[in-house]
């Protein structure tokens, strides 16, 4: 389902709030058995005073309102993160395009293993499995996976 009045751009610092409430309902709707490492006030602070203003941040908005958020680090799509109420609209796939356009020589991003949608979506979107480690390098101590994509020539 396209949705015709969908702006990406880069987060202001005014977008901190929306952007930590995006993190915060999605992470606990896709990842009810994950143990958050941090509490809600430790996310907001981390996004409003590190990701917002030091790391390129995007956020999808529909009337201003913001409802997905990512974060890119050179090659690495750090966070992806799409308020459920707008999963499966798209959204995640334009700010896909959009992270790959930016990372046009390649890109690599971590999810945990039990996320099996995330899974399956970046496979759609061409990314390969590369790694699955036990979760001890992460803080919430999660089995992950890293995947990489790599641009066809």
């Amino acid at each position: 389902m396209k949705i015709d009045n969908l702006v990406l751009r880069r987060a202001v610092d005014s977008d901190a709030p929306a952007v930590a409430d995006v993190w915060l309902r999605s992470y606990t709707a896709a990842l009810p058995s994950v143990r958050r490492a941090h509490t809600d006030e430790e996310v907001r602070y981390w996004i409003r005073e590190i990701v917002v203003p030091g790391q390129e941040t995007w956020v999808a908005t529909v009337d201003d309102s913001v409802v997905a958020m990512m974060v890119l680090d050179g090659e690495d799509l750090d966070q992806l993160y799409i308020d459920p109420p707008w999963r499966g609209r798209g959204i995640g796939d334009r700010l896909v395009e959009l992270a790959k356009e930016r990372g046009a020589a390649g890109l690599t991003l971590w999810t945990f293993q039990v996320n099996t949608p995330a899974c399956r979506f970046y496979e759609r979107h061409g990314f390969v499995e590369a790694e699955r480690t036990d979760g001890t390098r992460n803080e919430e101590r999660e089995p992950d996976v890293r995947y990489v994509w790599h641009p066809t020539p």
